[in-house]
Parts: structure tokens; C-alpha cells; sequence
């Protein structure tokens, strides 16, 4: 009897001894996930991305491919209205496309690199391994840790990662403010490392050809004398409008190349429903002789701040003019006169384009504003 209990506290200790060396600590992980992120060659993922920044939840689908060293492609669908907007990064520059409007708008960054998105590898594992003070624990399939989130916003502050104990694959992501609230979440549920593209994965007129497939769309740019010039990619022809962009649903042919309302056609105003504490609306008011039917609304109290609505016109934004890229989470946005009394943040939904300008209101009560816009209908 007594050698049989001997044999089981033996078996039971090595057992328990095989089970402790199969198990990864936080450090291990960690390392394991420096060498994964270093030779990293490419990915491929999608998922949803749910913002819980408004009265109800926004969804969006996310697409996300990346290519060593500095290729990405970003397609983000808003399940509610259909409508896509790729952010792509090639060796031109980082565009910004809606392909059923056959628009492209064009920036000089070094995006990604210089602000975080939730749904990046990199992103997630680079918080994971700055945070010293990073939380641990791992569940049935998953790594779990809890570190800071690092989103150039004062609204996120921390952010729980799911990773798959199989390969590190991303799962989950939950991004909250500073009372624990879930802002942002991210469910991935298709992720492949070692994803293979072609050339034209990345190529910024295949992508805006897209959903418009007749459609060459045009690439706006400014020249050395600040005139816009009209580029049609892929023909190697360029002219100058006198300044002006080709009419809305024009390619340089004349030719109908998307299926934009027309320039002047009014549309419902879309309100926010967030203003910041101690703001109300003073001003609602139609610009008179604007040629695409713009609305602006001010507003006052403890900042001041206006707000225009207008069909989206073609035109160029280069970050050489001191302006930077602003991740909306809905979209990505343009800030203006970042190093100057007054900024404009600018960014376009629907084909309809918003300005929120302000000497006093901070960028991220500009982002709160403009994330209370996405859920409402014109009125």
C-alpha cells in the first residue's frame, strides 16, 4: 500500500514538474514576441471594430494587410452604411481613398510609425513591450496582458490584448478612457502571418479602382505655384485646371468616372451629439455662394468652435504644409495649423467633408466631436 502511494506521489510530482515547464511566464512571451514582431515579413487580418463613443455602438469591418518593410492597406466598411475607406501606405506616400467616389487624398508621413493603430501588430505588441509595468495572465488559449495605450489621445489610456497561445496571433483587443469604459474594441476573427501579395496589392489606383471598376478616378496635387494639378495614374499625363479641381464625377477625359450627387446638391446637416461641458450651439447657417452647398455651425461657451459641412471636393493635402494625419478610428483625419493658435481638423465621410476649427479646443475634444457625428442621419 504504501509503495503504490509512493509510485502516485511520483507520477503526480513529474507530472506537475511537466505541466510547470510547459508554461510561459510574461517574460517569455515577451521575447518570444520581440522575435516575432523583428522578423515579421508580412500579415493578413480582419475582424470588427466596435466604437463605443456615442449613444449607440458603431460597427465597422476591418481589413488589414501589411507587407515588410513599410507596405499597409487598411479597409474600414461601416456595417451600417456600406461604405468603404482604405488608408494605404506604399513608396509614393500614405493615401487616403473613398473608391466609390473615386477620390484620393494624399499625404507625405511616415504613418504608421508615428502614432499606433489598434488593429496593427506592431502597435499592440510594441505597447506590450514598452510597458515595464505591463499585467499578465493567460487563459485556456490566450495571453492576456493589460498595459498603457499610447493612441496620441488623452480619451484612451489602457488597453487588454488577447494573443493566441498557438502563434501570438491577435484575438482581441479592448481599448478603455479613464473610468475603465471600453471606447474602442477590436474582435479579429482571421489573422495569417506569411501572407502572400503581389505588386498591386499596395498600388494606390488599383485599390481606388476597386468598387468603381470604369472609373481611372484623378489624384489631386499641388505645383510649385500652388495650383492644383490634375494627375490620371497610369496614363503618365497631368494638366493644370486653373487652380480647380475636374467637376465631381469627371476624370481629365470629361468622362463619368464616379457617381457623386452633384456638387451643389444639398444635403442633411449632421449635428454632434457630443459638446464639451459648458458649450452650446449659437449659430446654424447655410454659406451663401458656396459652390458645394456648405453649412457651418459655431459654437461658444467655455471654447469656441466652428463646424462645416459640404460636398467633398477633390484636392490635395501634403503634410510638408505643417499638418499631421489624426486617427478618427471611424477614419483618418487632417489637422491643420498644429503649431498655431488656430487649428482646423479636417476629414470626410460620405463624400460630404467636415471642418472643425478652433483657437482653444483641444485635439481630442475635437476627436470626441467629430466621433459623435457618425451615427447620426442629416436632419
Amino acid at each position: 500500500m504504501r509503495r503504490i502511494t509512493w509510485v502516485l506521489t511520483i507520477v503526480i510530482a513529474f507530472s506537475m514538474l511537466l505541466a510547470a515547464c510547459g508554461k510561459k511566464d510574461s517574460a517569455d512571451v515577451v521575447k518570444d514576441l520581440d522575435q516575432v514582431v523583428t522578423k515579421m515579413e508580412s500579415y493578413e487580418g480582419s475582424g470588427t471594430m466596435t466604437l463605443h463613443t456615442g449613444d449607440k455602438p458603431q460597427e465597422y469591418r476591418v481589413e488589414v494587410w501589411y507587407q515588410n518593410p513599410s507596405y499597409y492597406r487598411i479597409a474600414l466598411t461601416n456595417a451600417q452604411k456600406d461604405i468603404t475607406q482604405i488608408v494605404l501606405r506604399n513608396d509614393q506616400g500614405v493615401y487616403v481613398l473613398t473608391p466609390s467616389l473615386g477620390k484620393s487624398f494624399r499625404f507625405q508621413s511616415d504613418w504608421p510609425e508615428n502614432q499606433g493603430q489598434v488593429y496593427l501588430y506592431q502597435t499592440l505588441v510594441r505597447s506590450i513591450l514598452n510597458d515595464t509595468s505591463r499585467q499578465f495572465v493567460a487563459d485556456k488559449n490566450s495571453y492576456v496582458f493589460d498595459v498603457a495605450a499610447n493612441y496620441n489621445t488623452q480619451t484612451l489610456v489602457r488597453q487588454k490584448i488577447w494573443l493566441s497561445k498557438k502563434n501570438y496571433a491577435p484575438e482581441q483587443v479592448q481599448v478603455s478612457d479613464s473610468n475603465a469604459n471600453v471606447v474602442v474594441e477590436v474582435k479579429f476573427d482571421k489573422f495569417k502571418f506569411d501572407a502572400a501579395f503581389d505588386k498591386k496589392s499596395f498600388d494606390m489606383q488599383q485599390n481606388l479602382n476597386a468598387s468603381t471598376p470604369n472609373s481611372k478616378g484623378t489624384v489631386l496635387e499641388v505645383d510649385e505655384n500652388g495650383q492644383l494639378v490634375e494627375k490620371v495614374p497610369g496614363e503618365g499625363q497631368s494638366a493644370v485646371k486653373d487652380g480647380e479641381a475636374a467637376k465631381d464625377g469627371e476624370g481629365a477625359d470629361g468622362k463619368e468616372t464616379s457617381k457623386a450627387p452633384a456638387l451643389d446638391e444639398t444635403f442633411g446637416v449632421i449635428m454632434p451629439t457630443y459638446m464639451p461641458e459648458g458649450v452650446s450651439k449659437k449659430e446654424e447657417k447655410v454659406v451663401e455662394g458656396s459652390m458645394n452647398s456648405a453649412v457651418l455651425l459655431r459654437y461658444d461657451g467655455t471654447y469656441q468652435y466652428t463646424l462645416t459641412e459640404a460636398r467633398a471636393l477633390d484636392k490635395a493635402v501634403s503634410l510638408a504644409a505643417g499638418g499631421k494625419m489624426v486617427d478618427l478610428g471611424f477614419t483618418v483625419g487632417y489637422l491643420t495649423g498644429a503649431d498655431q493658435a488656430t487649428q482646423t481638423l479636417i476629414w470626410t465621410v460620405d463624400g460630404l467633408e467636415f471642418n472643425l476649427t478652433s483657437d482653444n479646443l483641444p485635439v481630442n475634444e475635437m476627436i470626441k466631436v467629430a466621433a459623435s457625428m457618425q451615427e447620426q442621419s442629416g436632419k
